[in-house]
């Protein structure tokens, strides 16, 4: 692009010459400048216009310019001056390269009228590159062999100025080798070769570093540096060398075959394969020696190749050679001496002679059970041998005559802990180093029947809920027996023994193959709460040994049992019919119902609630003691007659419950209602006939009473005594029903029953209240006279609830 505008410039200024030519004046005559290069910028190269003859007044007018250089203004004239001045540095190696003269060609332009002048400026070279060489590292690979004198060529450096200022000459770091010579090229370029001036030995030195310095001729003179690193090749001119000229080693006998003996060890100081090295015998060593001891070639391990006897040879006298793997392979030689030592080569020897095994768990301390013999084929200190076994074992020798020992039992024996031993007989020798040889017996032990069975536990409490269904599985009872065999075997049994008449496998049985323990029937915890027996594995061996272990079965309450109403005495179904006069205060106690349940804990708990009332803002009722009160006095409003359903119900899952139905009666009498008092009087003359039939009533009810006593003393003196591997629960619930004589004993433990002794005739009634007794005391209440139960009785017989308070310990 910029040879075409070029071109185009001359081809216009060509035609404007042609053109004018007629006209102008041009002028061919070329003025010359000479600058150094690098002048700062800025600086005057001459007065432009009075060399060329113009006036500076008219440079303006006349448009007076420069051409461009390959695009760039290196040169400016002053319009005003005249002056040419700089307007870019210029860079000699950059414009010229590697010309020894350059020039800078432009033309200066002017008009009116239109002139040329040819302008030819030379710029000087100054010294401002310094000397390189193409690679800053040389290296040179030279034989220690190589004569003195030899030259090797050397890379010359490079100087971007020319003339004076280009390499003139080069140096070498002071070497004891080496030296250079320089010589110049036929473009006057100067280079150098290295020259050695000593014999080399890479031996001594394998490489050797020299800087090259080459030196320009400027003013101040530049200059530039490589490195020279001269490595030098091996050759073959040492001979291996070994550590030493003679070993002498001493060797014990016996030396296991493949064992070190030793290492030699030659170096050659030469390199790659002239300094590899191969072993061997020479001449002068014996076959025999060659065919005991192997030697390594490679490495110069001399081992054991046969078995080493002290009794065969004692010396070994051998002679080995280094050889190196140059071209001229040279060697080296060594003598090894190898002087064989006695020793302690026979180990003793052990021999059981008999034995027997195997034997039961209880032989008898002291017996015999195996004799053995020891010897060693070496003499002296060498052929003592001392036998011995482990210290843990319950065995000890007992020596019975010269070399013969005997191997008895000294400790009992328990096959269950160890079922067999493995005894190991170890011999030494007084030898240095000792030796020692060890036989192993096995003696196995025969069980014998000398464990008992035994449970997990020694006592088993198995909780059982009642109404359960017959043959079912309560619990598995296991034993085990660490014997073998039919020692092992065991067979379960409960032992016999009778709980209230009943045998106890009438009541419980057990799988004498696994011990699984079944009931046999339906336990009822308000007849039966707890039972206790013996169970006993037995195992299968001569003689049979056993072990029992303690059952206690604990019947649960269910709540199966429904609330029985106690008082007041139901007649004709579930109406009571009670009178209270009207003059009843606020708060009196008109009426108490009783309830009791069979069961036990929350299951017996009773609470009393109404089920209806004729008018409920005259009665309350207690939910706990059962107490029915007015809560206030009676009007003239109120009905004659009150009827009261109450219902006792207990805390079980689900709640069963009771009803009674009370008619409240009121009278115009002085007979006053029930009160808080432990004796209330009767309001009623002493010779009534109520106070007539109250006695005839009190009269017969203590008689029954009396002969109730009698006949349980007499039955409880026929029971038998209660066994002791059942004892009573504190909580039991005993009910005991005899066909002769109506007798009902009922059990509780609730600590808010009360005491009530209640006679009931036709013309009043004599209440008796005691307070709430201690928790822990249980009540025994009696019902008499004989009948169908506690809802019927006649309208005639007098009805007796008789509470009897006996203490429990806990």
């Amino acid at each position: 692009m910029e040879s075409h505008c070029l071109v185009q410039r001359w081809r216009r200024y060509v035609s404007v010459f042609l053109l004018l030519s007629t006209t102008m004046n041009t002028s061919s005559a070329v003025t010359h400048y000479s600058i150094p290069e690098e002048m700062e910028e800025g600086s005057v190269v001459a007065n432009l216009a009075t060399d060329l003859g113009l006036d500076v007044k008219t440079l303006n007018r006349r448009k007076m310019r420069l051409d461009v250089v390959a695009n760039k203004k290196y040169l400016e004239v002053n319009k005003d001056t005249g002056e040419l001045y700089i307007l870019q540095k210029m860079d000699r190696e950059h414009l010229c390269s590697s010309k020894t003269n350059c020039f800078l060609k432009l033309d200066a332009t002017i008009e009116n009228p239109l002139r040329m002048f040819n302008i030819e400026l030379e710029i000087m070279d100054i010294n401002d590159n310094s000397p390189y060489f193409r690679r800053d590292e040389m290296h040179l690979d030279i034989s220690e062999s190589t004569a003195i004198g030899e030259r090797l060529s050397l890379n010359n450096a490079v100087d971007l100025d020319v003339g004076t200022n280009s390499v003139k000459t080069y140096h070498l770091r002071e070497s004891h080798h080496f030296n250079i010579e320089i010589q110049a090229g036929r473009d006057g370029s100067k280079f150098a070769d290295l020259i050695l001036k000593k014999a080399l030995d890479r031996e001594k030195q394998e490489v050797h570093n020299l800087i090259l310095t080459a030196v320009d001729g400027g003013v101040p003179s530049r200059t530039g540096t490589a490195n020279i690193i001269v490595r030098v090749l091996d050759t073959n001119d040492n001979a291996p060398q070994f550590d030493k000229e003679s070993y002498t080693i001493n060797v014990m006998e016996n030396f296991p075959i493949g064992s070190l003996v030793v290492t030699l060890n030659a170096t050659d100081l030469d390199e790659g394969t002239n300094s590899e090295i191969i072993y061997s015998y020479s001449l002068y060593t014996s076959e025999k020696t060659q065919a005991t001891f192997s030697l390594n070639s490679n490495n110069g391990e001399i081992t054991v190749k046969e078995m080493i006897n002290y009794e065969d040879f004692r010396i070994y006298d051998m002679e080995v050679i280094a050889t190196d793997k140059g071209t001229n392979s040279l060697s080296g030689q060594c003598k090894i001496t190898i002087l064989v030592t006695d020793m302690n080569d026979n180990h003793p020897e052990i021999s059981i002679k008999s034995y027997q095994s195997p034997i039961k768990e209880d032989i008898a301390v002291d017996t015999v059970i195996a004799v053995v013999s020891v010897s060693d084929k070496d003499s002296g200190e060498n052929g003592i041998v001392d036998i011995h076994i482990a210290d843990e074992l319950p065995f000890a020798l007992r020596e019975s005559s010269d070399n013969y020992y005997e191997l008895v039992v000294s400790e009992p024996l328990d096959r269950e802990k160890v079922p067999e031993y493995d005894i190991t007989f170890t011999v030494t020798d007084r030898g240095s180093p000792p030796l020692s040889d060890n036989e192993t017996m096995t003696l196995e032990l025969l069980d014998v029947n000398d464990n008992v069975p035994l449970f997990p536990q020694s006592f088993y409490t198995i909780p059982v809920m009642e109404n359960n269904a017959p043959g079912a599985l309560l619990s598995s009872l296991t034993a085990f027996d660490p014997d073998l065999h039919e020692n092992q075997y065991l067979v379960y049994f409960i032992i016999e023994k009778e709980i209230v008449n009943t045998s106890i496998s009438m009541l419980f049985s057990i799988n004498p193959e696994n011990g699984n323990l079944y009931a046999l029937k339906t336990f009822d915890y308000e007849i039966e709460k707890e039972f206790l027996f013996h169970i006993e594995a037995r195992d299968s061996g001569v003689p049979p040994l056993s072990s029992n272990v303690t059952v206690h079965i604990i019947i649960v309450d269910q709540n199966d049992n429904t609330p029985v109403i106690v008082s007041p005495w139901r007649v004709h179904g579930s109406l009571v019919e009670e009178k209270i006069p009207r003059s009843t205060d606020k708060g009196s106690l008109v009426s108490k119902v009783i309830a009791i349940d069979t069961d036990s804990v929350q299951n017996s708990r009773i609470t009393y609630q109404f089920l209806q009332v004729t008018d409920a803002t005259l009665f309350s009722l207690d939910q706990y003691n059962g107490d029915i009160r007015t809560m206030r006095m009676f009007s003239y409003r109120d009905p004659r007659h009150q009827r009261l359903v109450v219902i006792a119900k207990d805390n079980g899952e689900p709640a069963l419950s009771a009803t009674v139905t009370i008619k409240l009666s009121t009278v115009e009498t002085a007979v006053k209602a029930y009160s808080d008092m432990t004796e209330v009087p009767l309001g009623y003359d002493i010779f009534s006939d109520l106070n007539l039939y109250l006695v005839i009533g009190l009269g017969s009810v203590s008689f029954l009473l009396l002969i109730t006593i009698l006949v349980t003393c007499v039955l409880k003196c026929q029971k038998p005594m209660p066994s002791k591997a059942a004892p009573p629960s504190r909580n039991s619930v005993i009910s005991e029903r005899n066909s002769t004589i109506a007798d009902s004993t009922l059990v509780s433990n609730d600590a808010y029953w009360y005491s009530l002794f209640l006679a009931e005739t036709r013309k009043g009634k004599l209440v008796v209240r005691q307070p709430v007794p201690k928790a822990g005391s249980r009540y025994i209440v009696s019902s008499l006279p004989r009948s169908t139960g506690l809802t019927e009785t006649s309208d005639s017989a007098a009805s007796t609830l008789q509470v009897r308070r006996t203490s429990t310990s806990e």
